[in-house]
């Protein structure tokens, strides 16, 4: 019963830590897609130019 009881709590444990995981790869995924659309943003505007660009 008590080995019972362990594969119940391992089994939960599991569960939990590939729930974790999951949610850190859809964060993971949502960061780069922002990073993204940030960097297209900044090339799309200019701010990307260094300064000698600029003074031309």
């Amino acid at each position: 019963m008590r080995l019972g009881l362990d594969v119940d709590i391992h089994k939960l444990e599991v569960e939990k830590l590939r729930k974790g995981k999951n949610k850190a790869e859809e964060d993971l995924d949502s960061l780069k897609m922002d990073y993204n659309k940030l960097h297209l943003s900044i090339r799309t505007v200019g701010l990307g130019k260094m300064s000698e660009q600029w003074r031309q």
